[in-house]
Order: structure tokens, then C-alpha cells, then sequence
């Protein structure tokens, strides 16, 4: 079984920075999905960003648009962490923000990672509060 344990959420002023992370205990398979989530009040959960990693040491990376350029999913070597760096934050980034994992999805013939999945293990999220 895998748990799942999300940190490092908290207050920031709009243009600030914050940084996510999600332990992982129990095994992940390197070419296991792990991802970040987030779920405003009123708002139906939303992907952020997902990573994997393929052959060799290639990470394969997805953003939701309205993060690109601003957030950055990453995950350390030994696969059970996985980070969010957010940056340029705006009021509508205030969500709670979930870590989530489990296997690649088929999508088109190809196992990918894609943010609309329901993955198999879910942390208990993090706040994340931008005010203007």
C-alpha cells in the first residue's frame, strides 16, 4: 500500500513563490505516474501537473495551461518524492492541493500520465492561499 504525505502549502501574496512536496512510503515504479492536483472551493478538481519517468533517465512532464511557464513538477531520483515549484502565484491558484499516484494510462496506443486520470493512491492535500 502507498501512502502519500503533501507539505510545504501556506499563505503567499500574489507573485510569490511556494514549494510542494510528497513523500511517497510503500514501492513506486519509476514509470509510475506521480502528480499534483488541486481543488478550489466550489470548483471541481483540476490536474496541474504529472511526471514520469521513461527509458533511461528521460522524465516526461505535463502541465495544465494555466500553470505553464509558471510551475514546475519534478521528482528525485529515487522516485518517492515529487515536487511542485510554483511561482508567479495568482489568487486563482488558492486550492488544496493533492499528490497523487499509480500507473501509466493508456491513451492513443502509448502509457502516459495524463491529468484527467483517477490515479490509485491520493495524499490528504496541502493548502495553497494567494492573496492579491
Amino acid at each position: 500500500q502507498v501512502q502519500l504525505v503533501e507539505s510545504g502549502g501556506g499563505s503567499v501574496q500574489a507573485g510569490g513563490s511556494l514549494r510542494l512536496s510528497c513523500a511517497a512510503s510503500g514501492y513506486i515504479y519509476s514509470g509510475d505516474c506521480m502528480g499534483w492536483f488541486r481543488q478550489a472551493p466550489g470548483k471541481e478538481r483540476e490536474g496541474v501537473a504529472t511526471i514520469y519517468r521513461g527509458v533511461g533517465y528521460s522524465y516526461y512532464v505535463e502541465y495544465a495551461e494555466s500553470v505553464k511557464g509558471r510551475f514546475t513538477i519534478s521528482r528525485d531520483s529515487a522516485e518517492y518524492t515529487v515536487y511542485l515549484q510554483m511561482s508567479s502565484l495568482k489568487p486563482e491558484d488558492t486550492a488544496l492541493y493533492y499528490c497523487a499516484a499509480g500507473p501509466r494510462v493508456a491513451v492513443t496506443g502509448a502509457l502516459k500520465c495524463p491529468l484527467q486520470a483517477n490515479y490509485n493512491y491520493w495524499g490528504q492535500g496541502t493548502q495553497v492561499t494567494v492573496s492579491s
